[in-house]
């Protein structure tokens, strides 16, 4: 395994790639990682119904892995580029325009997955736990919801982190799952992950005729979206990114 100043120095390198991707390949990749992070979202929301959330907990992993293994971009993991930025190896523009265009590319994946899975029946044993689950997501208060988000992108970009520093398959799988199911299991916010279960929610009473009280798709963004990736962003490239540059990457 690579030691951590190693992986520092990975992360740059790998930063400063991803920012010279042009903009077809930032969204398509953003599309996929939206695809699979969605997908997870939909066995871990089956695996809570089957076997608890434990069992949750214990699926939603493969969504990172995938991200990571057969290659996406992935807004709260790419928040980790902002070590190339103040390393001078990207510029702030370049970094910005990736941050949006991946995250419009999440936004789309988790949308086509929500949309078929629900209008494909999928989640019909699942429907009342999957607006449950939307509406208490809508219904966390603003500074609850950026906290999670913090803590939520904290665990993702050490799981990347650590992912960064094994060299095989098998390494990266196992460096992912601890982080990851960890943040699960105690129900923080990923935002990601929040762009499949707001609207599968949302979805699913269009699609049985509900009126759904307290979520629309504007409460949705204002009220559990917005803060939940301004957490991510402070979790992942305040606390992480800018802290291992302080740590491993800056001079004395």
């Amino acid at each position: 395994m690579l030691a951590p100043n190693d992986i520092a120095k990975k992360t740059i390198e790998v930063g400063k790639t991803k920012a010279n991707l042009t903009a077809g390949r930032m969204l398509i990749l953003g599309i996929f990682a939206g695809i699979f992070i969605a997908l997870a979202g939909v066995g871990a929301t089956l695996g809570n119904i089957y076997g608890g959330k434990l069992a949750g907990a214990l699926i939603f992993p493969v969504g990172l892995a995938m991200v990571v293994i057969a290659g996406s971009e992935l807004f709260t993991g790419n928040n980790l580029m902002v070590t190339s930025w103040i390393k001078g190896k990207i510029t702030l523009k370049k970094l910005l325009k990736n941050w949006l265009l991946v995250f419009i590319g999440n936004f789309l994946g988790a949308l086509f997955v929500a949309f078929f899975v629900v209008y494909s029946g999928v989640l019909d044993g699942a429907a009342d736990s999957v607006v449950a689950t939307a509406i208490s997501k809508n219904n966390l208060g603003f500074i609850e919801a950026l906290i999670r988000g913090i803590f939520c992108n904290f665990l993702v970009c050490i799981a990347v982190w650590m992912a960064f520093s094994a060299e095989t398959t098998g390494g990266k799988i196992i460096a992912i799952f601890g982080p990851i199911f960890l943040f699960v299991l105690c129900g923080f916010e990923h935002s990601v992950a929040n762009m499949f279960y707001g609207p599968a929610g949302i979805f699913i009473g269009l699609k049985n005729g509900i009126a759904l009280e307290n979520l629309s798709s504007l409460s949705f963004l204002l009220n559990n979206l917005l803060p939940v990736t301004l957490g991510n962003i402070i979790g992942g490239a305040g606390i992480v990114g800018f802290g291992y540059y302080l740590i491993y990457i800056r001079k004395k």
